[in-house]
């Protein structure tokens, strides 16, 4: 059977969170043979390659695949690089974190399939049940975007994103941080698909660290690299026609 769906997950210093993480993908993949989950080793310093190496040897596993970046470029870079291995022909990256459930994919996915026109479609994870201060940040985050470059955006980090593979032949010039989120929401946008949106809920991280906005300080680093990802996009866009 061919694959349906890929599911990227990029993995950076995560080994305390990796079993659990395995578990909760054969949970949601169950006994289905047309969905893969590609989990990219993103540069981890830590014992994360010991800890694939041994989870991936699992026969219970078999539907997942590691892709190992040697040294970290940066979160989208993680993910690029699990894209260009997928082979589904749709694409779904997430958080290796848990604080979304995996099985949202699967919903958001199921979801786009109910179109008259999957391929046409562009699937974003929307969060609930968040704090109030971080959802006030998110709005401000997302007002500032959409002006800026005149593009319906709202809660730009949230996951999962799922796309039919044809959009991948327009994601030239993709960053390789956290504004790839940005990124292929204001591509999709441009190429006219339809955006559904699949709610999930916002827990608490279990292990490691935030490695995007989760504390004040990583906030204030993701609003600094955002900002200047949005104002040098739209620079650029006014320099280009709009490609179709």
């Amino acid at each position: 059977m061919s694959t349906a769906l890929s599911i990227i997950v990029p993995c950076y210093n995560e080994a305390d969170n990796l079993s659990e993480l395995f578990r909760a993908f054969r949970d949601v993949v169950g006994t289905r043979t047309d969905i893969e989950v590609v989990l990219v080793n993103n540069g981890s310093k830590d014992r994360s390659a010991e800890a694939f190496d041994e989870l991936s040897s699992q026969p219970e596993y078999s539907f997942v695949r590691v892709v190992n970046v040697r040294v970290n470029q940066g979160y989208g870079f993680g993910i690029l690089s699990g894209l260009r291995e997928a082979k589904g022909e749709f694409l779904a990256w997430t958080h290796a974190d848990l604080q979304t459930d995996p099985h949202d994919v699967l919903l958001g996915f199921e979801k786009v399939m109910q179109q008259s026109e999957p391929a046409k479609c562009f699937l974003r994870g929307r969060r609930i049940g968040r704090p109030l201060f971080d959802r006030i940040f998110t709005s401000g985050m997302s007002f500032i975007a959409t002006l800026a470059l005149r593009s319906r955006l709202y809660d730009i980090n949230a996951q999962p994103k799922l796309f039919h593979r044809d959009l991948l032949e327009h994601m030239h010039d993709a960053p390789w941080d956290f504004s790839l989120d940005l990124f292929v929401l204001h591509l999709a946008n441009r190429q006219g698909l339809k955006i559904l949106e699949q709610p999930v809920n916002f827990g608490e991280r279990k292990h490691g660290e935030a490695k995007g906005g989760g504390s004040l300080r990583g906030k204030y680093k993701l609003t600094k690299r955002t900002f200047k990802f949005i104002f040098e996009l739209r620079q650029k866009l006014a320099r280009i026609a709009i490609p179709h």
